[in-house]
């Protein structure tokens, strides 16, 4: 991808300081992007600093934000106007995996007992509703200038339905359903909205050593970077409504042709056919 394509945009990228999220973090600022990235670690996020070192150092704003909390969302959007010089793209990544339940989650699955109230609200609001808060925070930029690009991480379709797997699976689920819905109210705006999937489980910390995977066949995060560093870009004006999932994503073709490869539709879209409440009519 040229990096004339992608200079100077300015993306916000949530989890930042996680697998993934470094890895997208890099890659954008490779291709020239300013990044504001935010995490709710402080000790993680100036580690992330410290490791990109010059290569990020004028167009890399780290930001403390628990996502779960819109106040702090829209203090950062506002952070990232003001500081970067605009907002054109966010990639809601944050989350929270079950190995904050228990880390052998994979080979013992967690039943509903073990999962108490306050951990079922913890991941919905980082999960899903953090998504959703960091979405109302950058939307009304977006609708100013009509054009916007967002990009949601879920999960697979067996992860969303698997049972012991909750409450991560449910929230993941909730998180596409709402990308399907977003991307037909914004549809009008400019604004696109997509969800990037790796398609199986990925080598960070969110797979703990108790999972009994072996290390060496999980997904690379690398594997995001090519189709969210994409949707950021030019390239993708006006694809809006679809699920990728990154693991096929053939860097071997030109980003169009691996693009068209990988292209699926946001979940759950086909179920609302045909319509089945009555529609509005004028008078």
């Amino acid at each position: 991808m040229p990096r004339s394509n992608l200079a100077g945009k300015v993306v916000i990228v949530t989890g930042a300081a996680g697998g993934i999220g470094q890895v997208l973090v890099g890659a954008l600022l490779e291709h020239g992007c300013r990044v504001a990235a935010l995490d709710v670690n402080r000790t993680h996020l100036a580690d992330l600093g410290h490791r990109l070192g010059a290569r990020g150092e004028a167009n890399l704003l780290l930001l403390e934000t628990d996502v779960s909390e819109y106040a702090a969302c829209r203090h950062a959007v506002d952070e990232t106007i003001a500081r970067l010089g605009g907002l054109h793209a966010l990639v809601n990544n944050a989350a929270i995996g079950l190995g904050a339940i228990r880390a052998d989650h994979e080979k013992r699955p967690i039943d509903i007992q073990e999962i108490s109230p306050p951990i079922w609200q913890r991941f919905v609001a980082v999960n899903f509703s953090g998504a959703w808060n960091m979405t109302r925070a950058c939307i009304d930029p977006m609708i100013g200038q009509r054009s916007g690009r967002i990009i949601n991480v879920t999960t697979s379709f067996a992860t969303m339905l698997r049972g012991g797997f909750h409450p991560y699976g449910p929230c993941k689920a909730a998180l596409e359903a709402m990308s399907a819905g977003h991307a037909e109210e914004f549809r009008a705006s400019g604004i696109t909205v997509n969800v990037v999937l790796p398609g199986g489980p990925v080598d960070t910390s969110m797979i703990p050593p108790e999972s009994g995977f072996d290390r060496a066949a999980l997904i690379s995060p690398a594997v995001m970077a090519p189709p969210i560093v994409w949707l950021c870009s030019d390239a993708s004006q006006g694809i809006t409504g679809n699920r990728y999932i990154a693991s096929f994503w053939d860097v071997s073709k030109p980003p169009e042709e691996a693009e068209r490869g990988c292209r699926a539709p946001v979940a759950w879209s086909g179920l609302g056919q045909p319509m089945v409440a009555p529609r509005h009519r004028s008078a």
